[in-house]
Formats: structure tokens, C-alpha cells, sequence
């Protein structure tokens, strides 16, 4: 008898991974037909934001934080006054809210579009980037420019620029628009939403892997609107907490191959936060004829396939065209474009939602303003462990066929990191693929 064959070793390497925001590298070993261990080898180094605050002016804080992503300036922004707010009992509401949450919904545009049109739909397509898809889709591609473009003009008008937004400080605004210039965004705004809701029902024609993932999302849940700016922080499992006891339930932990920190719920393990998220938790919260597009492309109920979040994400564009459409006809400019407020010891902390999910920021103040203590938790730090349990769950999946070629494992490893539009600059502070066989 012939002694029985040694399960052969191999290494897939991808040079840099692409379309997706920072660098990293993904290594996967494998024993036999088992997927022994996956890790996101996150290697940017360490930007120290959290430290750069400290000593500043409260009022430096909306500015700073802004300048961590230029995919999602806005969402560091509203995270950082509404902290600093609440640490001094502050609530900015009328005309004032409206803003904020108007000026989040550019974001949302802005991000959401960049993403599904041009960095993950080539994965459903066959194509290497969005350049080479245009060639046969033009139109779509036209599409997604044309949506993106009514987002920037809504995130210039209130945020004073596209990117990194100049316009923003604690207590509202430093200008508020007029009516006349926001009705000019309406019909382009109208529009975009047209353009989303074709561009979901084209998600429907596409082939997804029919992953069946469970596990633990969390989002905001606000009692009256889909989040964005406000809500306690809610998940499937049953957590329910104010932003300010955000802390007690996650846990922040440094693993060996990354410099981006991993989160984790006390007692609960890993957890996903972004549009699958939202979409669990809030989506009865959206418009009806909304739910009836999602329903006729695919989204009928929780998603658990990750690939699927492409549709979730053109769902929430449609959402943040319209919504942004409501708050502009409904517009009356504020007295004044923010609160007068002073400083005072103390800490505050918040949560919003950004693009790729739950932004938690606390500060601590002295007496004098001055910035004491900054922690900022982005939404791909808290998602990078689930990331990995998805890699893990499809490679193992992959794997099952013993003649799949490795570049396919490595595009569709890269692909699934798509899933969930990672901003690695932000979490650190990928995608180089090692697939390593062990007898």
C-alpha cells in the first residue's frame, strides 16, 4: 500500500490590493483541507490623531478630525461636535440639525456612489477596475459620476469644500446656506435618486456567492428616522446603550499583526457595524416605495450575505437623495449659523453613523477648552476581526476545490474585503495575499 499523499503547500501573493482605501496584506494558512488561520496584516503606520488633540482648542477638534479620511471627512466631523457638545450639555436642533444631517447625507452620496459604482461593481462584472468596466458599461459608469457629483455639490454648499470641509464647527456652522442655493440642488439631487434606484435593480442581475454569515451587527437606532447623526447604539443581539456607555460594552485590543486596533463586544465576541447593519436594525424606518425597490432587487428581510452589501449601500444613496430633497424644501435659514458656547471641564462622547458604520469619538475638556483626553473608534477598526471571520468562511468554502487557480482565491479574498469598503488609513492608522499550506 502506498503511503498516503502529503497535502501539498502553496502561497498566493497579491501585490497590493486594490481599490480599496490604505494598504495592508492578507496571509491565510492553510493544514490540509482546514483554514487554520486568516489575519488582515495591516502595516500603515500609526497616525496619532488621538494624540495630535491633545492641548488643542476644543474648536480645532471638528478640523483635525476631518483631515483622518478624505473618503468621509463629514462623519469624523459630526462625531467630534456632538461629543464636544454633549460634554458641555449642549443640543443643537432646529434649522441647525437639519443641516447636519443634510450635510451627512452628501456623504453618504459622496462615499456610497465612489464605492458601488467604481471600486466593487467590477468585482461582479469580471473587470481589474472601473476604467476597463466603462468600456462596455459606459452608462453606468456616467451614472455613477453623475450621482457622486450631486453629493460633492451638497457637501460643498453646506461643508464650504468636497473635501475635508471648512464649513463646520461646535454649535452648527460657521455659514449657513441660503434657500436659493440649496433649491438649486434639488433637481440634481431628484435625479441622483432616479439614477441609485436603477443602478439597484441592476445589482439584482448580478451572482453572489449565497454566503449565509452570522453574527452580531450593530448600528445607531433613532426613534423616528433612519440614523445618521443620532440613536442609542443597538445591536441583533440585544445591546442598547447611550454613546457615552459605548466603552463599557467594546473592548479595544492590539493583535500582533496589525497596527490597527481590533474591537470586540465584553463577552461577546467580534462584531460588524456598516449599511448590513443599519439595514438590520433600521430599515423599517425607510420610506415604503424605498423597501418595495429593495424587495424587487434581491433585499427581503436581514442580509447575510456580505456581498450583497452593494445593494444595501445603493438603497441608502436612494435614501440620502430623497431625504436630502425633504430637508431642502422644508429649509428656513437659522437665526444664526450656531450656538454661542463656552467651554467647561468635563468629557462628552457620541456616535454616528459613517458611510462604512459606527464612528464613536469621546473628549475630555478643562476648564478652559483645552482638549485633554481624545479616543476615536473608526467603523473599519471595530470590523476588521469580522472581515477576517468572512475571509475565513470563504476561503474554507473556496478551498473545497482542489483545482481552483490561485489567482481566482486571491481575487475573490480581495473582493470580500470590498464587501465591506474598508478605510484602513482610518483604522490604523492590504493587499499583499499569502495562502500557506501545512502538512
Amino acid at each position: 500500500m502506498s503511503a498516503p499523499e502529503e497535502p501539498r503547500s502553496r502561497t498566493v501573493r497579491v501585490a497590493a490590493l486594490a481599490r480599496v482605501e490604505g494598504e495592508g496584506a492578507l496571509h491565510i494558512r492553510v493544514r490540509g483541507a482546514e483554514v487554520e488561520r486568516v489575519s488582515l496584516e495591516i502595516y500603515e503606520p500609526p497616525r496619532f490623531f488621538e494624540g495630535l488633540l491633545r492641548g488643542r482648542a476644543w474648536t480645532e477638534a471638528p478640523d483635525v478630525t476631518a483631515r483622518i479620511c478624505g473618503i468621509c471627512p463629514v462623519a469624523y466631523q459630526m462625531s467630534a461636535v456632538h461629543a464636544l457638545e454633549a460634554g458641555v450639555g449642549a443640543q443643537v436642533t432646529g434649522p441647525l440639525r437639519d443641516l447636519r444631517r443634510l450635510l451627512y447625507c452628501g456623504e453618504w452620496i459622496e462615499s456610497h456612489t465612489l464605492h458601488a459604482f467604481m471600486l466593487h461593481a467590477p468585482d461582479f462584472l469580471g473587470y481589474p477596475d472601473a476604467i476597463r468596466m466603462a468600456k462596455d458599461h459606459p452608462e453606468r459608469v456616467k451614472a455613477g459620476l453623475e450621482v457622486k457629483k450631486a453629493g460633492n455639490a451638497l457637501v460643498a454648499l453646506v461643508g464650504g469644500r468636497e473635501v475635508h470641509p471648512i464649513n463646520v464647527r461646535v454649535g452648527g456652522f460657521y455659514r449657513a446656506p441660503t434657500r436659493a442655493e440649496l433649491a438649486a440642488l434639488e433637481a440634481p439631487l431628484a435625479r441622483a435618486r432616479d439614477l441609485a434606484l436603477e443602478a439597484l435593480a441592476w445589482t439584482a442581475t448580478f451572482s453572489y456567492p449565497g454566503l449565509a454569515l452570522e453574527r452580531e451587527l450593530v448600528a445607531l437606532r433613532h426613534p423616528a428616522e433612519y440614523p445618521m447623526n443620532e440613536g442609542r447604539i443597538v445591536s441583533t443581539k440585544g445591546l442598547d446603550c447611550a454613546a457615552e456607555e459605548f466603552d463599557q460594552h467594546m473592548v479595544e485590543e492590539q493583535v500582533a499583526h496589525s497596527t490597527a486596533l481590533h474591537a470586540r463586544l465584553r463577552g461577546r465576541g467580534h462584531y460588524l457595524t456598516g449599511p448590513l447593519a443599519r439595514w438590520a436594525l433600521a430599515r423599517d424606518l425607510l420610506p415604503a416605495w424605498l423597501l418595495e425597490a429593495a424587495r424587487a432587487a434581491g433585499l427581503d428581510g436581514p442580509v447575510t450575505d456580505p456581498f450583497r452589501s452593494i445593494g444595501v449601500r445603493l438603497v441608502e444613496v436612494a435614501y440620502a437623495c430623497d431625504e436630502a430633497v425633504r430637508l431642502i424644501r422644508a429649509y428656513a435659514p437659522p437665526p444664526a449659523p450656531a450656538l454661542a458656547l463656552a467651554p467647561r471641564a468635563g468629557s462628552g462622547a457620541w456616535a454616528t453613523e459613517a458611510p462604512r458604520g459606527l464612528l464613536w469619538h469621546r473628549y475630555a475638556l478643562d476648564d478652559a477648552g483645552a482638549i485633554v483626553s481624545a479616543r476615536i473608534v473608526p467603523p473599519t477598526s471595530q470590523n476588521q476581526a469580522s472581515i477576517e471571520d468572512d475571509l475565513r468562511a470563504l476561503a474554507a468554502d473556496l478551498l473545497r476545490d482542489p483545482h481552483l487557480a490561485e489567482d481566482v482565491l486571491a481575487r475573490r479574498c480581495e473582493a470580500a474585503v470590498r464587501n465591506h469598503d474598508p478605510c484602513i488609513s482610518c483604522s490604523t492608522h492590504f493587499l499583499k495575499l499569502h495562502l500557506e499550506r501545512v502538512p
